[in-house]
């Protein structure tokens, strides 16, 4: 028993001394960090601050014109400027906007193909699936989120009597908002899609239908009570009667067809099919197809270097755009009470996706900081608040992902267009947050099954959602129509899409690149050892698997020494 007593004891101090130590550890590294910074700042020099300021002039530029626009938009408001005036102020904001959409067409196809020609199928379709994977669950997170948020802060308390309404909203069924989505997959006219959508319109038809009908009112096909013994001999008379006595009467009434039509902007879900279909085509055709390979690498290296000269010219843009959006707001006041609290809601949801769940999935994976990494995509997040456009942004997170962070291009060349066309993790939190929000304005108490049709639909629909500003207003039709809820009070939420636009669109872009840099970890194996045979191909096979030996022995030998 005594015995027993002391390894009791000695565990608990042992585990108490761990403890302890682990403090201790912490303490001190915390005081070799504090130390190697105090030394960095007294040998710091003239030059070392002129070199800090030239590597990161873009993000400080960039910062810089997100102040300055807030401010003067603030201090332009009390001259009430006329709806011109403001169109006008802003015009340099939508000059940066017809840049960036110009080159997103040719910069989507351009990458799409070169990145799936660079990989070999094997590879294309591991990366793809984990693509996939990465996707419906941040996507499924960010709904959970969503839903969470609204449940607990409760943001539609009360009525909506007192909300301000803006706006109009077009009410699609959600069958036809899906076959949209399918249809957009094929474009019929590729030369189209670089401009124009299919999108379902609808027209109303007259219909005329015969019906006949008895003298007492019942149609002619109706069953009779069979005649008895007695009036047998009066049948046919009584027939003869009956048919002088039935009434035709012509009935009309209007019916709602769907017919084709279409919208104005870029087809980039047709496009992206395209091009990764015929990337694999061309990766396929090995020899034969290194001139088309060629070519469009020549021109997606041609888009970026076209990029690099636009991006001097990104914060002015997002200085006017940001300034000319504050100027359009006629009252600030709507921001008060249940809107101001929704704004709130979605702000918090927002925040706990990008800034905990985002680097957490990150963190667990690649086994590194991921704040240092959402610095070095810092001028893509914060362009992406200014264009509220995850596709025109893409040049920038290409750049920023690429040239900064140094993820290798066969990756972000698939991952982030697709990325910016299909995965909407802020759309997705948004549309069901706001879709609960509009239940609890009307008190309509959803169920469990609401709730879970409401997570699917919004998350199938933030993938149709185009990655244009303020698309999420267009699904979320679907979302409420699936749950019967009125799609007028969507009005109620546009007074403050405008922001909650930006905030979810940056969340869409640290999405995507945080996409990317995961799968470029869990896809290094497939990466090196296709640069081992384009390095060495007259290895081919033996070489593959050569590489393969060694790294079993090293994980072995590594996982030995960890062991020692």
């Amino acid at each position: 028993m005594s015995s027993h007593g002391n390894s009791l004891f000695l565990r608990e101090s042992g585990q108490r001394l761990g403890g302890v130590g682990w403090l201790q550890g912490l303490q001190d590294s915390m005081q070799q960090r504090a130390l190697r910074t105090r030394l960095r700042l007294q040998t710091m020099t003239r030059e070392h601050v002129l070199r800090f300021l030239r590597r990161n002039a873009f993000i400080l530029l960039t910062v810089s014109a997100v102040v300055i626009g807030v401010s003067l938009a603030f201090a332009l408001r009390p001259y009430q400027l006329t709806y011109r005036q403001i169109k006008y102020f802003s015009f340099p904001g939508e000059l940066l906007m017809r840049m960036l959409q110009m080159l997103v067409l040719p910069l989507i196809v351009s990458s799409l193909v070169t990145g799936m020609a660079s990989l070999d199928n094997k590879a294309t379709g591991r990366m793809g699936m984990r693509a996939a994977v990465y996707y419906m669950v941040t996507t499924v997170i960010a709904v959970f989120i969503g839903i969470l948020m609204v449940t607990i802060i409760h943001p539609g308390k009360g009525s909506k009597e007192g909300l301000h309404r803006e706006g109009r909203i077009e009410t699609i069924p959600t069958a036809d908002a899906f076959m949209d989505l399918v249809r957009n997959m094929f474009p019929p006219n590729l030369v189209e899609a670089c401009f124009k959508q299919f999108k379902t319109q609808y027209s109303t038809r007259v219909v005329t239908r015969t019906v006949v009908r008895t003298e007492n009112g019942s149609e002619l096909g109706a069953s009779l009570p069979p005649p008895s013994s007695m009036e047998n001999e009066t049948s046919i008379l009584e027939n003869v009667t009956r048919a002088l006595g039935t009434l035709q009467e012509v009935l009309s009434f209007e019916e709602t067809v769907p017919v084709p039509g279409s919208a104005n902007g870029i087809n980039a879900l047709g496009l992206v099919v395209f091009s990764v279909a015929f990337g694999l085509v061309i990766g396929g055709m090995k020899h034969k197809g290194r001139v088309l390979r060629d070519f469009f690498d020549s021109l997606n290296e041609a888009i970026m270097r076209l990029v690099g000269i636009i991006i001097w010219y990104a914060p002015v843009g997002i200085l006017f755009l940001i300034a000319g959006k504050i100027l359009e707001m006629e009252d600030m006041a709507v921001l008060g009470g249940q809107l101001g609290m929704y704004t709130l809601t979605v702000i918090v949801g927002l925040f706990l996706h990008a800034g905990v769940v985002l680097p957490l999935i990150y963190f667990l994976i690649t086994h590194r900081n991921p704040f240092p990494f959402i610095g070095g995509v810092l001028q893509a997040l914060i362009t992406a608040m200014g264009t509220s456009s995850s596709s025109a942004t893409l040049p920038i997170t290409f750049r920023c992902l690429e040239e900064g962070l140094g993820i290798d291009r066969r990756i972000t060349r698939f991952v982030l267009p697709v990325g910016a066309t299909v995965n909407m993790d802020g759309t997705a939190l948004y549309e069901a947050l706001a879709a609960i929000f509009i239940a609890q304005v009307n008190n309509y108490e959803l169920n469990l099954g609401q709730i879970t049709t409401i997570s699917i639909t919004a998350t199938a629909a933030s993938v149709g959602a185009a990655g244009i500003p303020q698309a999420g207003l267009v699904t979320m039709v679907i979302v409420l129509t699936s749950v019967g809820l009125p799609t007028e009070d969507i009005t109620l939420i546009i007074a403050v899409d405008w922001f909650l636009d930006r905030l979810r669109t940056m969340t869409n872009v640290l999405g995507d690149s945080i996409g990317a840099a995961v799968i470029e970890h869990l896809s290094q194996r497939e990466l090196e050892l296709q640069e081992a045979e384009l390095t060495l191909p007259s290895l081919g096979k033996p070489y593959k698997s050569l590489m393969t030996q060694e790294k079993g022995v090293s994980r072995g030998r590594g996982g030995n020494e960890s062991a020692m």
